[in-house]
């Protein structure tokens, strides 16, 4: 009952004007005199009309009051996600006419993939003019992001060498990469005599300024920089604080590589690392580059050097980014999503503001807090409690499009140490994951 009432309390949407007829009844009594007597049921019609017209609103707003309240106040937040949509399509629209894309780029290829009509190298060529890199490699047969990430450090690292995480601890799934956590000898960095450490966040969950002055030793290959916050109860990492993190280790070891994570952030400001000096980025193309559209796919992006090399791990040495087979609906999905993304990603920071505004007007602990400006697409929001948490996965996934019949149940999933609780609708977006904070995204 008090969900009914909440949904179906007054707006700020227009309403429609109440027209109430009573019933009059008339008794003559007499030529001079005549008595007129309200119908006995004027008030229970007054209740029905207005309980129609309730009802009426409720299927034309279906919002609550507490959302309206909040997309109302978040004109100017929006507005500034708007403009920037129309800068990132503008980008993407000018690399797919630098590219010469064409309809014959959408037909894919089987087999070896020697015979292909250019769609592979053409996706390529604007996908790195997008992210502002000399070269990339975007293929299907990355399995997910922590697959491209892997290629990429592999491409970096030999025995003897070092990696240094400078933004706290990893997300999840490298932990068995690293070899953080045990990976059964399957071939971890650490199996092949690749040395690790990181840099613990400052306090405030931002990056450790003068920690990082010093954190560089002769020995860094690698430097690993995450984006995102993943799951973690930290912030996320702007474009700019990225440039500036990568200006501090170049200072300490110029011959230290940049690897960015940068799963999530794909378009969420107008520029990306390697426009700031990373040497190679690396993402999944079912979160923010796929525009909802692709189906699987990963990449990796920078200098052509060890986009080269990011590929022989993907393959072999030798073979390059000139082979691997794509079918042609997957081609084309490819380029839709990558075409649609900053719309996707825009309509997902405008989620994260709405979905801050109203939990933290609950009482709720939020992160990022309402109304800062955004550099990931995930929003954070402390339930308080295993049994919240799954009352919540439960009520998103009875308001999905596919599969609200279903309840999801916590269970484990190859990669995280922690049990994962997803509804289905929420997977390729990454919506709930951890029974941790919950880590909303969509």
């Amino acid at each position: 009952m008090m969900m009914w009432v909440l949904s179906c309390a007054s707006t700020g949407y227009p309403t429609h004007s109440l027209r109430a007829s009573f019933k009059t009844k008339a008794k003559v009594r007499s030529s001079s005199q005549v008595s007129v007597s309200l119908s006995t049921h004027h008030h229970q019609q007054q209740q029905q009309q207005q309980q129609q017209l309730l009802l009426h609103h409720h299927q034309d707003h279906p919002f609550v009051p507490e959302v309206v309240k909040a997309v109302d106040s978040l004109y100017s937040e929006f507005r500034a996600v708007d403009n920037l949509v129309a800068c990132n399509t503008a980008r993407v629209l000018k690399a797919f006419q630098n590219a010469r894309v064409g309809y014959h780029h959408f037909g894919g290829c089987t087999g070896y993939g020697h015979d292909e009509a250019g769609g592979r190298e053409a996706l390529d060529q604007a996908f790195a003019e997008i992210v502002g890199a000399e070269s990339a490699i975007v293929r299907s047969q990355f399995f997910s992001g922590t697959h491209a990430i892997t290629c990429a450090l592999f491409a970096f690292l030999r025995p003897g060498d070092e990696l240094l995480a400078v933004a706290g601890a990893p997300y999840d799934t490298l932990e068995e990469v690293i070899g953080k956590r045990d990976s059964q000898g399957l071939g971890s960095l650490k199996d092949f005599g690749v040395n690790y450490r990181e840099v613990p966040l400052a306090g405030d969950g931002g990056l450790d300024w003068d920690a990082l002055v010093g954190a560089v030793k002769p020995q860094t290959r690698c430097a690993l920089i995450q984006r995102s916050c993943g799951y973690s109860w930290r912030q996320s990492l702007s474009v700019n604080e990225i440039g500036r993190a990568i200006k501090t280790i170049k200072m300490q070891n110029p011959n230290c590589l940049v690897m960015v994570d940068n799963c999530y952030g794909e378009f969420v400001e107008s520029i990306e690392p390697p426009m700031v000096g990373a040497d190679l980025i690396a993402g999944s193309l079912i979160k923010n580059p796929g525009g909802t559209i692709a189906p699987c796919g990963g990449y990796v992006a920078g200098k052509e050097r060890w986009v080269k090399a990011a590929a022989a791990r993907l393959s072999a040495p030798g073979l390059g980014v000139d082979c691997g087979s794509t079918p042609g609906d997957i081609m084309r999905a490819f380029f839709q999503g990558l075409f649609l993304s900053p719309q996707m990603v825009g309509e997902a920071i405008k989620g994260t503001f709405l979905v801050a505004e109203v939990m933290s007007s609950k009482g709720y602990k939020v992160q990022p807090l309402p109304r800062v400006q955004r550099h990931d697409i995930v929003q954070a929001v402390q339930l308080g409690s295993r049994e919240c948490l799954l009352a919540f996965c439960e009520a998103v996934q009875r308001s999905s499009p596919v599969g609200s019949f279903t309840k999801p149940v916590a269970g484990t999933t190859p990669g995280y140490a922690s049990e994962i609780y997803d509804a289905l609708v929420c997977e390729r977006a990454e919506l709930c994951k951890k029974l941790s904070p919950l880590n909303c995204t969509r």
